[in-house]
């Protein structure tokens, strides 16, 4: 769910702006699931951009605050929220942790690195959600040690009906700041795109497992 629509559109302006977010139709690129996509994604550019990535920082921060409250802790989920989540942490002036995929299998063997404590207040920061998975996968982390999660934030989702329904089966909220609709509408406008192209993008939303661009 996104936040509001001129948020999501000044968001999906500056990430097609420094090309975080690629759109690709006629020459589509193949992620680690060996899906085709006409698009991608990599959002840890807007690190490099400082104007954008104070943009981003004060924007989430503002929004964790009005839809959770202030939180203890901000955890950000490795390796790509990472970066933006300790950016976010820093502006409200509370610690900050990071999540991994899987606990070290050397040293204390940790899976969450920074300290917390029992109870606390957390809120997850993504940079992009496609099927939720690994971002359920952080939170499923944090619960264990016994810690609130009051809901998570992203930079930007692909909308996909199966992240909808992953995070309603386990009951966590989640918003971001702007989504693949929201995109769309940009790019359309923007001329980024042209109206076949819009065709295109949309189908493979629709089913991007099945997709090709023939």
């Amino acid at each position: 769910m996104i936040f509001n629509k001129h948020t999501a559109r000044k968001t999906a302006e500056v990430l097609l702006q420094i090309n975080a977010i690629k759109l690709s139709p006629k020459d589509p690129f193949t992620w680690a699931s060996g899906w085709k996509s006409p698009i991608y994604c990599d959002n840890r550019i807007i690190l490099s951009y400082p104007t954008i990535r104070n943009y981003i920082r004060e924007t989430m921060a503002k929004q964790i605050e009005k839809q959770y409250g202030k939180p203890d802790v901000i955890a950000g989920v490795a390796t790509g929220a990472i970066g933006i989540g300790m950016l976010v942490a820093e502006y409200l002036g509370v610690p900050f942790i990071y999540v991994r995929p899987e606990a070290k299998s050397h040293g204390r063997k940790n899976q969450i690195e920074g300290h917390v404590e029992s109870g606390q207040n957390i809120v997850v920061v993504e940079d992009l959600i496609s099927t939720g998975n690994s971002s359920l996968n952080a939170v499923k982390a944090l619960k264990e040690a016994n810690l609130n999660v009051k809901g998570m934030i992203a930079i930007f989702s692909y909308g996909f009906e199966i992240a909808n329904a992953n995070f309603e089966k386990e009951n966590i909220s989640f918003h971001t700041l702007s989504n693949y609709q929201s995109l769309l509408d940009q790019a359309l406008e923007t001329n980024y795109i042209t109206q076949k192209e819009l065709g295109t993008l949309s189908k493979w939303n629709a089913n991007p497992s099945e997709w090709n661009n023939n």
